[in-house]
């Protein structure tokens, strides 16, 4: 990434801080739906089923090709999302200017608060085809029209997550820093650095990530600060004089070596990082390398940026590279930049007041209907071994299984905000990816590492 913002190597009291998360209002999410969700409900309103209860469940029907896990990001960002679930004056007028639904509509949209429940996989989850990762129970009318905005908060974070997990993955215990604001849209930036966290990555370039989640920050210089000045010593003896000896200085510029030896030259071998983001990373961390320790920098760190993704990343693991800078690819997913996640009605209420299952039965876009209970079932050592998921009722447990699902929601009421705050998911991605099985780790293209189970109630 020529010219992109820098991870800091270590300068006090910048990189790796948490900073503590300000409560701000926040707008409307109301209107980020679909024109048809608002006409479906019109239309059950007059028919009368709107009331009907029902069960939505969110899943994927399949991964990306070749990949062997999901890890499920978001969730923490749909409960704020249907908290500010309203319409409001704005909105109203809006839909009422734009005739998107009759007055009758408009009438229930103005007094409309989610009063069901929501269940789903805790935030950090490790997920397979079919898991269902979220689960609205309301009647129609309620829950309809939450569809778009649940969709396009999971399978944006999920998409970014599932990366970020590859890649923190193959890093081991290097760090990796996110640095793709620049490479997507704006809030999009902002929620990628929040799901990249969740995975595993140590910070985020992105400053207003930091400030409405507590992710930390890092960064010091690019290029063009060295060409602001008028050569390389003088640029680098600016940015130790502000930051300090500990501050990562950009080398790659012009000459490398001579970089090298410059920054050794202002800064001392105690200098904190040097960053390369240019040519054969492996060949050009080498030579660094022996170049610091002859000069007695012998703990400065490399930093490597320049488009990495998970393949390049584990081509770097027997380079002496002390951490990965990753724009681009961990953003868009690295290559599946959605997780194609769907939102289906699985039950609903019948003419007789009683739950039936229900299922799209369309090629290639079939659903299993019923209510779903998840189950992750493990062997005597603790590795997983299949997604069992009980239709109708949850699966039994035979003592060394783990129960996936959480209650995010009960009567409207958020009540499950401790399984979506961002150092529980963290820690929860470790502990979930850990228990899976060997060959999820392996980056090249296979089958899932966990197969899906159904049972049925009956």
């Amino acid at each position: 990434m020529p010219g992109g913002a820098g991870p800091s190597a270590g300068a006090p009291g910048r990189a790796g801080a948490r900073v503590q998360r300000v409560s701000t209002t926040r707008p409307s999410t109301a209107l980020l739906t679909d024109h048809y969700e608002l006409t479906m409900l019109q239309a059950s309103l007059k028919s009368g089923a709107a009331t009907r209860r029902c069960v939505f469940e969110v899943f994927a029907r399949r991964l990306p090709e070749g990949r062997r896990y999901g890890v499920l990001a978001g969730t923490g960002r749909v409960l704020d999302a249907i908290e500010s679930f309203r319409f409001g004056d704005e909105e109203i007028a809006f839909l009422r200017e734009h005739k998107v639904v009759d007055e009758d509509t408009l009438g229930f949209l103005a007094d409309y608060r989610f009063d069901g429940d929501v269940w789903g996989y805790a935030e950090g989850e490790a997920y397979f085809p079919y898991s269902p990762v979220l689960v609205v129970e309301s009647d129609f009318a309620h829950g309809v029209i939450l569809e778009t905005v649940i969709l396009s908060i999971l399978n944006h974070d999920t998409a970014v997550a599932s990366a970020a997990s590859r890649m923190t993955g193959a890093a081991g215990n290097r760090p990796c820093i996110e640095m793709g604001g620049r490479r997507t849209q704006d809030e999009a930036a902002v929620a990628a650095a929040r799901a990249a966290y969740i995975a595993g990555f140590a910070t985020t370039s992105n400053l207003e990530a930091g400030r409405r989640y507590g992710v930390p920050t890092a960064g010091t210089a690019a290029h063009a600060f060295t060409l602001l000045h008028d050569d390389e010593r003088q640029a680098f003896e600016a940015q130790v004089a502000s930051l300090g000896v500990g501050t990562t200085l950009l080398v790659d510029t012009y000459d490398v070596p001579q970089g090298v030896a410059t920054a050794v030259e202002v800064a001392g071998p105690q200098l904190g990082g040097v960053r390369l983001d240019s040519g054969d990373l492996v060949v050009q961390a080498q030579e660094v390398r022996e170049q610091l320790d002859s000069l007695g920098a012998t703990d400065t760190r490399i930093v490597v940026t320049s488009d990495l993704d998970e393949y390049a990343i584990a081509a770097l693991a027997a380079a002496p590279v002390d951490v990965y800078g990753v724009g681009t690819r961990v953003v868009t997913g690295s290559g599946a930049p959605t997780a194609s996640m769907v939102y289906k009605l699985v039950a609903r209420e019948n003419g007789a007041g009683e739950m039936e299952s229900v299922a799209k039965k369309s090629k290639d876009k079939g659903s299993v209907g019923g209510r779903k209970y998840a189950m992750r079932r493990r062997n005597g050592n603790g590795v997983a071994e299949a997604e069992v998921l009980g239709i109708g009722e949850p699966p039994v447990n035979d003592g060394n299984d783990r129960d996936l699902m959480v209650q995010l929601v009960r009567g409207g009421e958020i009540v499950g905000r401790e399984h979506a705050t961002l150092d529980a998911a963290r820690a929860r991605h470790e502990a979930s990816v850990a228990e899976l099985p060997r060959s999820a780790h392996q980056l090249s293209r296979g089958d899932v590492a966990v197969r899906t189970d159904f049972l049925t109630d009956s």
